[in-house]
């Protein structure tokens, strides 16, 4: 199997680092390419072992995928530039957040296009992944891409349009738990711990509880730890007079809003 990562940004090498890092692909198998950004490139090169595509991008006829891994505003520009070297056998999977599947035919016609969006986790093999795909993409394309997803976390098959509820959960999502951590190490340094004992806390305690979010029910998990009248209800209790809930509600239809208007900018 091979890839050639059309950008070459920290989502680019989140998922090269988790494939080469899972053994699911070998570093000569993928290789990378970006508008401008030479140091960049050799970068990459020099740290996975993945190549550098040629200036004939002769790559991207023999690529089994093509990862689109760019901020949306380039994607037009892109796929313009390898259009004339795809083959029929290819599928384009994008990771660029709102631009649809129609808008990106628009540009190559009738190939098999999916669209996925995973998060930074995926360099640990922790991505949470949701993807969709097009009526071109066949069932052993999809069971290959779904292959090449699960080894960079879970992945959920969705329809295209849920994509956006999918950005602002998991696309977005890493980046409001690590605001959270931020603000629960000061608040511990504001009650008197150390920078590093609290961020010590704070990292245990994300850990322990995402393990035990694998296991049991939210809902009953947040219960048990609760007991009538103690600390955690106190805190808790601050966090309903503070409408938290409609705060990460805001905070992921907000995201998933811009996820939306970045389609309607491209289409």
């Amino acid at each position: 199997m091979k890839i050639v990562c059309v950008g070459a940004g920290s989502m680019a090498e989140s998922m090269i680092h988790g494939w080469i890092n899972k053994r699911i692909m070998k570093p000569e198998e993928i290789s990378v390419m970006n508008r401008s950004d030479q140091d960049r490139l050799e970068f990459l090169h020099d740290e996975y072992g993945v190549n550098i595509v040629c200036a004939e991008k002769t790559e991207l006829r023999d690529a089994d995928f093509i990862l689109l891994a760019m901020k949306p505003k380039d994607v037009e520009v892109a796929l313009k530039g390898i259009r004339e070297k795809l083959t029929g056998d290819t599928v384009i999977v994008s990771v660029a957040a709102g631009v649809s599947i129609e808008t990106i035919q628009k540009h190559v016609g009738d190939f098999a296009v999916a669209r996925a969006m995973p998060n930074t986790s995926a360099q640990i093999g922790k991505s949470a992944t949701g993807v969709a795909w097009s009526k071109f993409v066949t069932k052993e394309q999809q069971h290959l891409l779904r292959k090449l997803l699960s080894s960079i976390g879970g992945v959920t098959v969705v329809e295209e349009d849920q994509l956006h509820a999918v950005t602002g959960i998991a696309g977005s999502g890493p980046a409001y738990l690590y605001y959270f951590a931020e603000s629960m190490v000061q608040a511990g340094i504001d009650n008197g711990l150390s920078s590093a004992d609290a961020k010590k806390l704070v990292r245990q305690t994300f850990d322990g509880a995402a393990e035990m979010l694998q296991q049991e029910d939210f809902g009953e998990l947040r219960k048990r730890v609760t007991s009538p009248n103690g600390t955690t209800a106190a805190g808790l209790q601050a966090l309903y007079d503070n409408d938290f809930k409609r705060i990460v509600g805001d905070c992921v239809t907000s995201a998933a809003t811009r996820s939306r208007e970045l389609g309607k900018e491209f289409e």
